[in-house]
């Protein structure tokens, strides 16, 4: 499949570029005979990780008309623990900030946060389960277009962390991610002696 991708774009090398991690060895109670075959995305909802999405449910699709068999993609979004720490401690930061924010002299503010800022730190944990559910909601909507087997996965704490945790619970074949390269900061946490290959999405596919 990957090699009729690269005749496709025309890049010799294309699976080359693409392997960021290879499989370290086989699972004990892998066998070649399975009838399921899982795959796993990590989904954030960004462009690359967009085209990882898209990227998993066409080899998916292509796998199951190869072989016949079961393929579920195992979508997985991971909210950071720096985040969700965010989140909880968001109704104190705002009330710090209505406090510094008054001034005695004028009565004009003296310190306000740009509202950049603001912006980026979800208002509570709803907000980050509401941003989260949507997201994968998305991700659901995609793969009926592909008329896939799809199954969502909501993590916290190390996306690094919780990538392996699916990847080996769902005993998953092969991981599709947004990196561009081997040295992205995600794929060198995940490390050597990883469960299944990792897979990333270089320039010339994002290009074409």
């Amino acid at each position: 499949m990957l090699v009729r991708l690269q005749d496709t774009l025309g890049c010799t090398d294309l699976v080359n570029q693409m392997l960021l991690l290879p499989q370290a060895k086989l699972p004990v109670h892998s066998t070649a005979s399975s009838s399921e075959i899982n795959l796993v995305v990590g989904y954030s909802h960004s462009p690359r990780s967009q085209t990882a999405l898209d990227l998993t449910l066409w080899i998916a699709h292509q796998t199951r008309l190869a072989t016949g068999k079961q393929v579920t993609v195992q979508v997985v979004y991971v909210i950071d623990e720096w985040v969700q720490r965010m989140a909880d401690m968001r109704p104190y930061c705002d009330l710090s900030r209505s406090v510094e924010g008054r001034s005695t002299q004028g009565g004009t503010a003296i310190a306000q946060l740009p509202d950049t800022e603001v912006q980026t730190v979800p208002s509570s944990m709803a907000s980050v389960f509401e941003q989260a559910d949507r997201i994968l909601w998305q991700a659901r909507c995609l793969a009926e277009e592909w008329r896939g087997s799809l199954k969502t996965h909501l993590r916290f704490g190390s996306l690094a962390e919780e990538l392996r945790t699916v990847v080996e619970a769902e005993s998953a074949s092969l991981m599709i991610l947004g990196c561009e390269s081997k040295n992205h900061p995600l794929v060198k946490q995940l490390g050597r002696g990883f469960p299944c290959s990792v897979l990333g999405i270089p320039s010339i596919i994002e290009d074409n």
